[in-house]
């Protein structure tokens, strides 16, 4: 009988790291086709200068260190992306190009490269963003209107009231908000695919929606609970963080009970920063707080080893 040893994986899969990141851009095209048509050319230009900003960041950075060029993985791209899809329109050119050297250099380059970041790049960019911008970080352009802001549903809800646009105008996208988070409908189909594909599994999204879900419905701010619980789902990020965000493969939970733990804390975090925080977006630093329990999570939910006991092995 012969026997082969080898390290391992002793099993590989068909997955690479370049069909993943083509899957979240694909799946990413259907909410940033409406953001361009709802809000105009200018969300495609800042998403076209997102993206070359992170490649190009990625690129030199390799440059410089004389280190592998990555670029070739898609990653960059990928958070490039992402991050614009969290952008207003109207956000100043210079501050989506500070925000993705942050995100490529700081946040993932220096932490050792991808796989290796504890913080999401694109999220952890966000909110560096808004310390040092807030107003270009806040400004929304009304529907199609270069240059004339408008508030958004989550703005109307802070008051507390429920937004003036209809649930089905908030489900199609035709509505204020940030490029890549007014259509939930397109950021469900891109949700899908990914599952389908098997890049994501639900349970992070679903824990995350359904305790965002469970809160809104149980502490409702107006005398229609579920009215303002179906809101609270459809306004600003919680899809676009729940299905893209916070499944990022370097910054959750690897345990099947851990991403439920870890999905349930986002939404907690979400629903408490909504209610009692100084913007009316929670789902940036309630992604980047559960990141850093990410490893915590993951010590206290790893399964036994198949033939040991507790204390010691049989």
């Amino acid at each position: 009988m012969k026997l082969t040893v080898a390290s391992s994986p002793h099993i590989r899969g068909n997955f690479s790291t370049r069909r993943i990141m083509l899957d979240v851009v694909l799946a990413l095209i259907p909410a940033l086709v409406v953001g361009i048509v709802v809000l105009g050319l200018r969300a495609l230009w800042v998403a076209a200068l997102s993206v070359v900003c992170a490649v190009a960041a990625e690129w030199l950075y390799c440059k410089l260190t004389r280190s592998r060029n990555t670029v070739v993985d898609g990653s960059a791209i990928v958070t490039g992306l992402l991050l614009a899809m969290t952008l207003p329109a109207s956000v100043p050119y210079w501050l989506v190009v500070v925000g993705n050297v942050f995100a490529i250099v700081f946040v993932k380059a220096l932490c050792g490269g991808l796989g290796q970041n504890i913080f999401n790049p694109a999220l952890s960019a966000r909110a560096f963003m808004l310390l040092i911008c807030p107003v270009g970080m806040v400004r929304y352009l009304a529907l199609g209107v270069d240059g004339v802001s408008a508030a958004t549903p989550l703005h109307h809800m802070v008051m507390p009231a429920l937004p003036e646009e209809s649930l089905m105008d908030m489900f199609l996208g035709n509505c204020p908000g940030s490029i890549g988070e007014i259509s939930s409908l397109a950021l469900l189909a891109g949700g899908a695919y990914l599952v389908w594909r098997k890049v994501i599994s639900v349970r992070i999204p679903a824990a995350y929606l359904g305790t965002v879900a469970m809160l809104t419905l149980v502490f409702a701010k107006t005398d229609s609970p579920l009215q303002w619980m179906l809101y609270s789902l459809l306004s600003g990020g919680v899809m676009l963080g729940a299905i893209f965000m916070a499944t990022d493969y370097a910054t959750s939970p690897a345990t099947a009970k851990g991403q439920i733990i870890y999905g349930i804390g986002c939404g907690v975090l979400t629903v408490i920063f909504r209610y009692y925080g100084l913007f009316p977006e929670g789902v940036t630093y309630s992604i980047l707080l559960m990141n850093a329990l990410v490893w915590i999570i993951d010590r206290h939910t790893a399964p036994k080893r198949f033939g040991t006991v507790e204390g010691g092995a049989k």
